[in-house]
C-alpha cells in the first residue's frame, strides 16, 4: 500500500511540473513576463539597476519618484471618473504614485498610454529623472515596469526588488494609497491587445 501511496504522490507531483513547464512565463515577441508573477525574481533586470529599501532615501533627496506598480487585484476604473474601485485597500511607500496593473506582461493600448502618459507627467518629460518601481518582493510586475520604462527611453531607473515588504522589513512604513485615475481611450481608438 505504501507504494502505490508513493507512486500516486509522485506522479502527482510529475504532472503538476508538467503542466507548469509546459505554461509560458515569458512572452515570446517582447520578454515581459506573463504568468505566475508571485515568484522568485533575477538579481538585475534589463534596464534598470535593482536598490535595496536602504538606497531608497538617498534617490528620494536626489529627486528620484516612486511608482508603485501593484495590481488592483481585481480592481477596476469607472470609465467615466478615471477612479479606481477597489476591493481591498492597499498600502504603499509614503510619496509613490500607483500606477495599477502597468506591470503585467501584455497591456493594452489604454494601459500602455496611462502608464506612458503618467510617466511623461512625473517626470515632466524629462527621460534622465531617476524613477523607483517597486511592488511586493517576488513579484515580477515591476521588473516588467523597469523594461518597459527602459523601452520607452527613460535612463535613470532603479529596480526596489524587494518591494513593500524589503521596505517595511528595513523599518519603513507604509501608508493607504490609491492608484491614479484611469481614464480610456475612446472606444474607436482602443486596441485589446496591444503589446508594449
Amino acid at each position: 500500500m505504501r507504494k502505490f501511496v508513493a507512486f500516486v504522490l509522485a506522479w502527482s507531483m510529475a504532472s503538476v511540473s508538467m503542466c507548469f513547464a509546459d505554461e509560458a512565463v515569458f512572452d515570446t515577441e517582447t520578454g515581459y513576463r506573463i504568468a505566475r508573477y508571485r515568484t522568485p525574481t533575477p538579481e538585475s533586470v534589463p534596464g534598470g539597476t535593482r536598490i535595496m529599501a536602504a538606497d531608497v532615501a538617498g534617490l528620494i533627496k536626489a529627486n528620484a519618484i516612486l511608482i508603485d506598480v501593484m495590481p488592483s487585484e481585481g480592481g477596476r476604473a469607472n470609465p467615466k471618473t478615471g477612479q479606481w474601485y477597489l476591493p481591498k485597500s492597499h498600502r504603499n511607500i509614503a510619496g509613490s504614485t500607483w500606477l495599477a496593473d502597468v506591470g503585467q506582461g501584455v497591456l493594452t493600448s489604454d494601459q500602455s498610454k496611462y502608464f506612458s502618459d503618467n510617466l511623461a507627467r512625473l517626470t515632466q518629460g524629462d527621460r534622465s529623472r531617476a524613477i523607483i518601481f517597486y511592488c511586493k518582493a517576488d513579484c515580477w510586475m515591476s521588473w516588467n515596469a523597469v523594461r518597459r520604462a527602459a523601452a520607452l527611453g527613460y535612463q535613470n531607473i532603479y529596480w526596489l526588488s524587494e518591494g513593500t515588504d524589503g521596505w517595511t522589513d528595513w523599518g519603513g512604513t507604509l501608508i493607504d494609497a490609491k492608484p491614479e485615475p484611469f481614464h480610456p481611450l475612446p472606444a474607436a481608438s482602443s486596441d485589446a491587445s496591444a503589446k508594449h
